[in-house]
């Protein structure tokens, strides 16, 4: 076979291989290339110095929106031991309570949402409750536990549509002085960098430009 041949058939491989490694490189890099900011992290240990209460109101993070929640653990009508300080979503005025973010937070298209937080049943009666978790517009859904299951780890996450402001809210149902119990809550988004991306691809750009120059040049 014709020696120039071979190497125009060459080239044109090496053309390809660069343009897939871009992309490839692109791809790879866009789920790793994000900012990831935590919003929200609390595990309620440092409310009112350690010490649980009834009927608490005083949160960092939170307001109590309506009804009432109790602060417990830390052997304070502890019912999981070990697990620090943790929340009784149906406090003791006989009406559940509401915690939400004292901040709302602002989400943009494209951002990709993370929440997760621990549940357990009351712990005392064999009854289930109930908790109904929001986030503004972006996620709703309500969470049923039996009364004697123990701390549970939930998970959520999901892509912003469209760019919205929202509170979070843990809705306690009910109103018997006994409600779910929650610890641990997590919300933290992930930002796209497009910026590496397009940076990439650029590169990759560029390494064809130059490779079609050669080509011309043997063309020429």
């Amino acid at each position: 076979m014709n020696k120039s041949i071979v190497f125009k058939s060459l080239n044109k491989i090496g053309i390809a291989l660069t343009a897939l490694t871009a992309i490839g490189f692109a791809t790879t890099n866009s789920a790793s290339a994000a900012t990831v900011t935590t919003l929200l992290q609390d595990d309620f240990n440092s409310e009112n110095n350690g010490v649980g209460t009834l009927n608490y109101y005083d949160f960092s993070y939170w307001k109590v929106a309506s009804g009432s929640v109790d602060l417990i653990g830390n052997g304070f009508f502890d019912f999981l031991p070990g697990n620090g300080l943790y929340v009784d979503m149906d406090g003791t005025t006989d009406k559940a309570g509401t915690l939400q973010s004292k901040t709302p937070f602002n989400f943009q298209a494209g951002d990709t949402v993370n929440l997760s937080f621990q549940l357990a049943g009351n712990q005392r009666y064999d009854t289930s409750d109930s908790v109904t978790v929001s986030l503004g517009d972006l996620f709703s859904e309500t969470f049923l536990l039996p009364g004697s299951q123990g701390f549970t780890n939930f998970t959520r996450s999901f892509t912003v549509a469209n760019a919205t402001n929202a509170t979070l809210d843990f809705k306690g149902i009910g109103g018997d002085d006994v409600g779910l119990l929650l610890d641990n809550v997590t919300l933290t988004k992930s930002v796209p960098e497009p910026g590496l991306i397009m940076g990439l691809l650029a590169f990759g750009a560029t390494s064809l430009r130059k490779r079609k120059q050669q080509q011309s040049a043997i063309n020429a």
